[in-house]
């Protein structure tokens, strides 16, 4: 059933848009007024550098601790209890009460955030969230399906995201802990299968592009990784859950990345680690907490995230236990649609400064 779009957002103070572009027509370090900054915005910077630092401090506290030996048989048991837990795997442990922190309202009020839905969802059904493009954090990706800051819940009642990533997140003491109470849970087969056979209404949000577009990540350009990445309509199909395509305009303009041509050693390098370690990390920079910049804070960047229109998916045959390569190219070829019909349709509104169009690059 479709809906007119609606919108949910973070009412916060005009705020002017920062871009590394005004850097570059200066010689000198831009610094931010000790003075004469309202409460508000220095609490939006303060709830994006927690989050930004938090998996580093919660190993340091981890590590502190570890050095008194009264802490011992505490961090031992609770060592073990990390080696044998499969809440990742499994969905998780959600925990309503963590989505709706203050925190996260100020985390999505500093870019800030706002959650367009274009048709409603159906609560007995589970469905399979896209999201694009991957960026180089996915910020807006925690704020609008980790959180309730942009009121997810409210457009879509019924419908309960689980935001997946990393499954080395979740090695992380105490960190791993607090994304699980948002509903986040590894990005793997088993995790995804697990959480939409848990009832209706359950649906995962996975960041198609993965680190090989994160690579693309840089501002005015919205290049995807597409083609190749059949997995998550593979899981829908199997599972019969309908595919809802999300498009996050101003994700990829929250950094500026480090020149990175194919070809150039500084890509083979990313390429080389990323084959080893199974992700790469894109050489990126934006201000500092003090700053305009220099550091690795996002700019001020409004993020829109879309939510289209969910796509149908085959029903499998009696006996058939995986869909056949042309149900997922055709299924696919609708979801890139859709994908392009958003772009389209709100890029004169987000995306006034856009270097080139969409691409579907690979």
């Amino acid at each position: 059933m479709e809906a007119k779009s609606v919108t949910a957002t973070i009412t916060t103070p005009t705020i002017k848009t920062e871009s590394s572009s005004l850097s570059t027509e200066h010689h000198h370090i831009r610094w931010a007024p000790l003075t004469g900054i309202p409460l508000e915005r220095r609490l939006q910077m303060l709830a994006v550098c927690i989050w930004m630092i938090l998996a580093l401090s919660c190993c340091l506290l981890f590590i502190g601790l570890s050095t008194y030996m009264i802490f011992w048989p505490v961090l031992i048991a609770y060592a073990s209890f990390l080696y044998f837990d499969k809440a990742p795997e499994n969905g998780g442990r959600r925990f309503e009460s963590t989505r709706h922190w203050a925190i996260w309202r100020y985390f999505a009020s500093y870019f800030p955030v706002k959650l367009i839905k274009e048709a409603d969802l159906d609560p007995t059904e589970n469905y399979v969230l896209g999201y694009h493009p991957h960026g180089i954090i996915s910020m807006g990706a925690f704020a609008n399906f980790a959180t309730e800051a942009t009121g997810f819940s409210k457009l879509f009642p019924g419908i309960k995201p689980s935001l997946l990533t990393l499954t080395s997140n979740f090695n992380i003491p105490f960190y791993r802990d607090l994304i699980m109470s948002l509903g986040m849970a590894a990005v793997s087969r088993c995790s995804c299968e697990t959480i939409l056979s848990s009832g209706p209404g359950r649906s995962i949000v996975i960041v198609v592009g993965g680190a090989a577009e994160s690579l693309n990540a840089r501002p005015g350009v919205n290049d995807l990784v597409l083609r190749k990445r059949l997995g998550f309509i593979r899981i829908a199909i199997r599972h019969n859950a309908p595919l809802v395509p999300l498009f996050s305009f101003g994700e990829n303009d929250l950094y500026e990345q480090v020149e990175n041509e194919e070809g150039s050693f500084l890509y083979k390098a990313q390429k080389k680690f990323k084959a080893y370690m199974g992700f790469t990390m894109p050489l990126f920079h934006a201000r500092g907490v003090f700053n305009y910049d220099v550091g690795l804070v996002p700019f001020r960047h409004p993020i829109a995230t879309v939510v289209g229109r969910p796509i149908p998916v085959p029903s499998l045959e009696e006996g058939q236990t995986e869909p056949t390569q042309e149900q997922l190219l055709k299924v696919q070829k609708q979801y890139i649609e859709e994908l392009q019909r958003i772009y389209n349709k709100y890029k004169d509104i987000y995306a006034k400064d856009r270097k080139q169009e969409l691409r579907i690059v690979d």
